[in-house]
C-alpha cells in the first residue's frame, strides 16, 4: 500500500506539472515569441552540460545507496554526507568551468548568468535522499509550493518580449529555492557529518560510473537544442522546445512509476527478494506500456490543430514535430522500466551504460546528417531512432530473464485500442475548430474509448487496475 500511496502522491504532482505548463507555455509563447523561447531553450541546453558535471552521477547513485540502507540511520548518514560533500566539490569545479565559458562566450551573457543558478540548484538538491527513503511527500509538497509560486511570478511580472531575462531569472530562482527548502527536513533523518567516514574516493568511483550513462543520456536529450540552434535556427530550437515540453509532460505521467519503483526495487535487491523484483518489473512494464500507447495515440490525434491553438499561429510547425516525436513516449517508458527500474537497482551498469551510449552516438550521427538537410524535423527523427535503440538494446541485454511473451504479450490489445481511439478523435479534431471546450471533449472522448476497449479486450492494464481496486476495497472492509 505504501507503493500505491507513493504512486498516487507522485501522480498528483505530475498532474500539477502538466497543468502548470498548460498555463505558462501558451502565455510565454505569445509574450516572448519563437525567438525568445528559442534563446531560452538554446542557452538552457548549453548550461545543462555544466549541470551534468556538477551533478556527476550523485543523484542516481545516492537514491540507490540510500534505498539499500533505508533503515540504518548511521550508514545512510555516512552515505548522505559523503555524496553531498562530493557533489559540492564537483559543483564548484563546474561553476569554475562555466565562468571560463562565460568569459569566452559573447552572446546571451546576461541570460547565461541567470541560467548559472541551475548549477547552484544541483549543488543543494538533496531530493535523491528522500526518494531513496521513499518519503516522496516531502519532495512533492515542497516542489508543489515553489512550482505554484514560479507560475504566479511569471504571470505577474513577465509582460513583454524584453522580459526574457526576467523569465529566466524567475525559472532559475524557483528551482534553487525549491532545493534549499528540503534541508530543514534532514534534522531527524541523518546524524552530523563524520569527516573521517566521508569515503569520497569510493563515492567518486561509483558516481563516475553512473556519470557516463548520464552524459550519454543527456547528449540526446539536450544536445538536440544546441545542434538545432547552431545548424538550423534559434526559432526552430524554440519549436523543438515547445514540442518537447508537451511530449515530456505526457511522459511524466508514466515516469511516476519509475520514480516510485526504483528505490523499492533497490530495497528488495538488498534483501535478496529476486522473485519480488521479477514480478514487479513484469507488472510495471505492462502498466507503463498500456498507459503509453493511450497517450501516444492521443497526441497523434490532436497535435496538428493543438499546436497553433495552444502556442499561437507562429508555432504551427510544432504540431508536425509533436507527431514525429510522440513515439518516444512509448520507448522512454519502456526503457524506464528495463533500465531505471531493473538494470540500475541491480547494479547492472554495463548494459545500461552501453544502451544509452549507443543512443547518444546514433543521435549525434543522425543529427549531423539530417539537420543540414531537413532541420528540426531531422533532429526529431534522430531522437525517436535513438530512444528506440536504447530500449531495444536494454531488452536484448535481459532477454534471457524476461521472455517476449511476459513483457509484450497482449500489446496488440493496446495498439488496437489506441488506433480506434486515434481514428475517431483525429476525425473530430480535423472537422471542428479547436477551442478549449472542443479540446476537453476530444481528450475525454479519447480516454473513454481507450478505457472501454481495454475493458472489453481484458488487457493486463485493466486486470491489474481491477485487482488493485479489489484489494483496496477488501482492506477497507477488513479494517
Amino acid at each position: 500500500m505504501r507503493l500505491v500511496k507513493n504512486f498516487f502522491l507522485n501522480s498528483s504532482y505530475q498532474l500539477l506539472l502538466i497543468i502548470l505548463p498548460l498555463i505558462t507555455a501558451p502565455y510565454i509563447s505569445r509574450i516572448l515569441g519563437s525567438e525568445g523561447v528559442g534563446i531560452y531553450a538554446f542557452t538552457g541546453a548549453n548550461v545543462q552540460y555544466f549541470v551534468l558535471v556538477a551533478v556527476l552521477g550523485t543523484a542516481t547513485y545516492g537514491n540507490r545507496e540510500i534505498a539499500y540502507h533505508q533503515n540504518d540511520k548511521k550508514k545512510r548518514s555516512e552515505i548522505f554526507w559523503g555524496i553531498t560533500f562530493l557533489s559540492w566539490i564537483t559543483a564548484a569545479i563546474s561553476l569554475f568551468l562555466f565562468f571560463l565559458f562565460l568569459f569566452i562566450s559573447k552572446d546571451y551573457r546576461s541570460i547565461y548568468i541567470w541560467q548559472s543558478l541551475l548549477i547552484l540548484t544541483s549543488l543543494f538538491d538533496i531530493s535523491w535522499y528522500f526518494m531513496g527513503r521513499e518519503k516522496f511527500s516531502i519532495t512533492v509538497n515542497r516542489n508543489f509550493i515553489f512550482k505554484l509560486l514560479t507560475v504566479l511570478s511569471i504571470l505577474i511580472f513577465v509582460k513583454k518580449p524584453s522580459d526574457l531575462i526576467l523569465y529566466v531569472a524567475i525559472m532559475s530562482l524557483g528551482g534553487l529555492l525549491s532545493s534549499l527548502s528540503l534541508w530543514p527536513f534532514l534534522r531527524d533523518e541523518v546524524n552530523r557529518p563524520n569527516f573521517a567516514k566521508l569515503n569520497l574516493k569510493n563515492h567518486l568511483r561509483y558516481t563516475f560510473v553512473l556519470f557516463l550513462p548520464t552524459i550519454a543520456t543527456q547528449v540526446y536529450l539536450v544536445a538536440n537544442k544546441t545542434m538545432i540552434g547552431l545548424m538550423d535556427s534559434i526559432s526552430h530550437a524554440g519549436f523543438y522546445q515547445q514540442s518537447d515540453t508537451i511530449i515530456k509532460l505526457a511522459l511524466s505521467i508514466v515516469s511516476t512509476i519509475g520514480v516510485v519503483m526504483m528505490p523499492h526495487v533497490a530495497n528488495m535487491f538488498s534483501t535478496g527478494n529476486i522473485k519480488g523484483i521479477r514480478n514487479s518489473i513484469i507488472k510495471t512494464f505492462n502498466i507503463a506500456s498500456g498507459i503509453s500507447f493511450g497517450i501516444l495515440f492521443g497526441i497523434l490525434a490532436i497535435a496538428l490543430k493543438f499546436a497553433p491553438f495552444f502556442f499561437g499561429k507562429s508555432f504551427s510547425m510544432v504540431g508536425m514535430i509533436m507527431m514525429i516525436e510522440a513515439p518516444i513516449i512509448l520507448f522512454m517508458s519502456m526503457s524506464s522500466v528495463l533500465g531505471t527500474q531493473y538494470l540500475l537497482p541491480l547494479n547492472r551498469m554495463k548494459p545500461f551504460t552501453m544502451s544509452v551510449t549507443l543512443g547518444a552516438i546514433l543521435n549525434i550521427i543522425i543529427n549531423l546528417i539530417l539537420i543540414p538537410w531537413i532541420g528540426v524535423i531531422g533532429a526529431t527523427i534522430a531522437t525517436v531512432i535513438s530512444e528506440f535503440a536504447v530500449t531495444a538494446f536494454q531488452y536484448y541485454s535481459i532477454r534471457k530473464e524476461f521472455t517476449l511473451k511476459e513483457l509484450f504479450g497482449g500489446v496488440w490489445k493496446y495498439v488496437l485500442s489506441g488506433f480506434v481511439m486515434f481514428v475517431i478523435v483525429f476525425i473530430m479534431n480535423q472537422k471542428n475548430e479547436l477551442n478549449w471546450i472542443q479540446l476537453f471533449i476530444q481528450i475525454f472522448t479519447g480516454i473513454l474509448i481507450y478505457l472501454i476497449l481495454n475493458i472489453l479486450l481484458k488487457t493486463k492494464l485493466w486486470l491489474i487496475f481491477k485487482q488493485l481496486v479489489n484489494e483496496t476495497l477488501n482492506k477497507k472492509v477488513n479494517n
